[in-house]
């Protein structure tokens, strides 16, 4: 007997479609792959942990050649999707951040945070938050988070070095997270030293209801105060927070010159350099590509320049 098609109720074809009954559709997703021990190619190790009953993540590990080497810098990760779709655990992310992490010689978290409509923001925000307090637990003995440290953090983590760091929804997320430390405490009194923000995902009041990256803030946060002018999405709506007081020391923008956030993401850069924002401020803006091109090929020339850029940004 045929089954009755289901009632569509939000279609956004084909990054997602929403039924009525409450179930999503992801057409195109990848399947999660497992973390290697040692990849051939980049010499990178990774692993899964779970930092809480919603959160979990794949820590990326480079190979150390001497055990009593110094600390390296720690880069909390968040993946792109929209709020809506994407994983920690995709071959996009374990091809990416395996070359990253072996070009910046780090320890990298990527968190896999809850993702909507199944839950909605703030979800992924408090998720990440919880990710990077969980981070910032390591760097203190009999800290406020219980459960078993994390030695890849542990032995090797500096934690005068934390950076935050992600594409789209993920470059958002980051940004979210350092405003936040501007007025709550990470644990240990870690700082956010810097932030790699790929592409970030934001809307401001001149974002056409038409298009996609508004359809997407109205699904994933039906809810939001004021809409797309929320401070979480428009980091230039009346009641933002001052980018000026941004605490950390320096921050990376990058971009693409085919990319429908391009203009938003420039106007990012140049509202933070008029902020009166004192820290070291870097930008890519890549001829000829678009949006998080070198998550979808990380092989090319111009992928692998971007690369290199970032892992340079968080090595200096």
């Amino acid at each position: 007997m045929d089954l009755e098609p289901k009632e569509m109720e939000i279609d956004l074809s084909p990054f997602i479609k929403v039924y009525k009954d409450g179930t999503a559709e992801r057409p195109f997703a990848s399947p999660n792959v497992p973390p290697s021990v040692l990849d051939p190619i980049t010499n990178v190790s990774s692993k899964d942990i779970t930092i809480s009953s919603e959160v979990s993540a794949r820590l990326y590990l480079p190979k150390i050649a001497d055990p009593n080497t110094k600390k390296i810098p720690v880069l909390v990760y968040f993946h792109a999707g929209g709020f809506c779709r994407g994983s920690a655990f995709s071959p996009l992310y374990q091809n990416l951040l395996n070359q990253l992490v072996s070009k910046a010689d780090m320890v990298l978290i990527s968190v896999d945070y809850r993702i909507a409509p199944e839950y909605p923001l703030p979800a992924a925000y408090e998720d990440s938050w919880a990710a990077l307090q969980w981070v910032a637990s390591h760097s203190v003995k009999g800290s406020e988070i219980d459960g078993e440290k994390e030695p890849w953090l542990i032995d090797h983590g500096d934690f005068d070095k934390v950076y935050v760091g992600g594409d789209s929804a993920g470059g958002n997320i980051a940004h979210n997270m350092v405003i936040r430390t501007g007025s709550e405490s990470l644990i240990g009194g870690v700082k956010i030293y810097g932030a790699v923000l790929c592409f970030p995902y934001f809307c401001d009041s001149e974002t056409k209801e038409e298009s996609l990256e508004y359809k997407i803030w109205k699904l994933v946060y039906p809810s939001a105060p004021g809409g797309v002018n929320s401070p979480l999405i428009n980091p230039f709506a009346d009641d933002a927070p001052n980018l000026g007081k941004i605490e950390c020391q320096k921050v990376f923008v990058c971009c693409g010159e085919k990319d429908v956030l391009r203009d938003i993401d420039l106007r990012y850069v140049e509202a933070l350099k008029k902020s009166g924002f004192e820290g070291e401020l870097e930008l890519a803006d890549v001829e000829g590509e678009d949006h998080c091109f070198q998550l979808f090929n990380p092989y090319t020339e111009k992928a692998q320049s971007l690369i290199s850029s970032m892992a340079s940004f968080i090595k200096g």
